[in-house]
């Protein structure tokens, strides 16, 4: 069988989730590329082509990858037996990373001969948190979607949030990971996932507007946290503004980035803050076009008011832009999500061109946009004496230099 035909054939078959993957693992490419050789019984019928035509042998999956691949398989039966009949142990936390832990532990074992820098915690699953971060790369896919299905029945936020930072829920999995954490409202996993996952489908990012922009009174609740988060990072940079032993060029950074988080903290409610995350993630335009499709009016009413008033923040303080990129390189977390100037212009251009027509027959709508257009006029004519100002500075230049 060629190479193009096995992958028709595997396109073509659907996956059964009910059996582990045949390679469940990321092969180890380096050990099998340099077992490869030439055919020698090959005898090529066209000299004048290229040798990277030539047939290839000693393809071979190296000990350890088979062993992990094994590993894998095994685990994967015996949880996914759990899961499907409900045991006690699919609802029994401490059951549950009972079982987890000594497979990460063998994984350990297995491809690097121990458990180096694995740290206990005070917590029972700080422990089992620390080996997903050292080993999570090296559990199959299928047996990921099963610890995540376990995270959801125990309760255990813990272990999930550490398989969102570490960046172990496939592409694919993404959408049942978002559909189930919307229904059970854990805003703030959401926005991590926001955080995380740069890549989202369109049907993803609707589903997360309506929470965001339609909260139900549970995941309001929820967004507590969520807010909590944004105003620890303003009042963390109002303290360091306001320490008096600094002086000079980090003084007024430290302004600046405190400045930054005040505006974006005050008077934004809470489901605004999580929609911080949305904004500034900088989502394709179509992935962004498609997904607003299908929000109701009243929710595109609302996304645009939140636009509108980042629009007059960043038009009363301009220089509030200046603190984000010391914000990013002294490691503030939600530096990175505090939408930009350039990313409310852009959604709010492509939110009022793909709906302007439907949004017009509202009176509130209309009032809206006389707002923003009174702000957007303001915006333009400081960006026209802005691009007057570079103008006259490419022309001095010349001179400076000649003198």
């Amino acid at each position: 069988m060629t190479l193009l035909q096995q992958i028709i054939q595997t396109s073509s078959t659907p996956l059964i989730s009910n059996e582990p993957l045949k390679y469940p693992i990321p092969l180890s490419s380096d050990s099998i590329l340099s077992t490869l050789q030439i055919d020698p019984t090959f005898s090529n019928p066209n000299p004048t082509l290229s040798s990277l035509l030539n047939p290839l042998t000693g393809f071979q999956i190296t000990p350890i990858d088979s062993s992990l691949a094994e590993l894998n398989t095994a685990f994967f039966k015996k949880l996914k037996g759990i899961c499907t009949v409900k045991a006690p142990l699919y609802y029994s936390a401490p059951a549950f990373i009972e079982v987890l832990n000594p497979f990460l532990e063998k994984i350990g074992v297995i491809k690097f001969g121990g458990l180096y820098d694995v740290e206990m915690g005070a917590e029972f699953d700080d422990y089992t948190c620390s080996l997903i971060t050292k080993f999570g790369s090296f559990v199959a896919r299928d047996v990921m979607e099963l610890v995540i299905e376990s995270c959801f029945a125990i309760g255990n936020w813990k272990i999930l949030q550490t398989i969102i930072v570490c960046k172990l829920v496939d592409y694919e999995s993404r959408s049942g990971l978002l559909s189930n954490l919307v229904a059970k409202n854990r805003s703030d996993l959401i926005c991590l996932c926001v955080r995380v996952f740069r890549v989202m489908k369109p049907s993803d990012l609707c589903m997360m507007l309506k929470y965001f922009i339609s909260p139900s009174k549970e995941s309001l609740v929820s967004m507590i946290g969520v807010r909590k988060d944004w105003e620890n990072e303003a009042l963390f940079a109002i303290r360091k503004a306001s320490d008096l032993k600094l002086t000079g060029n980090k003084m007024g950074l430290l302004k600046e980035v405190a400045m930054l988080f005040t505006i974006a903290y005050d008077e934004f409610s809470s489901w605004e803050l999580c929609l911080h995350h949305l904004v500034s993630s900088s989502v394709d335009d179509i992935v962004f076009l498609s997904a607003i499709t299908k929000l109701s009016v009243d929710e595109m009413l609302r996304l645009i008011r939140y636009l509108g008033k980042w629009l007059r923040k960043y038009e009363k303080f301009p220089e509030a832009e200046l603190g984000r990129e010391a914000a990013v390189s002294w490691g503030v977390v939600l530096a990175p999500f505090v939408p930009r100037f350039e990313d409310v212009v852009k959604c709010l251009g492509l939110l009022v061109d793909e709906h302007f027509s439907l949004l017009a027959m509202h009176s509130e709508f209309r009032d809206e946009l006389k707002a923003i257009e009174e702000v957007v006029s303001s915006l333009a004519l400081d960006g026209k004496h802005c691009s007057s100002i570079s103008s006259l500075i490419s022309i001095l230049k010349p001179g400076v230099v000649g003198a």
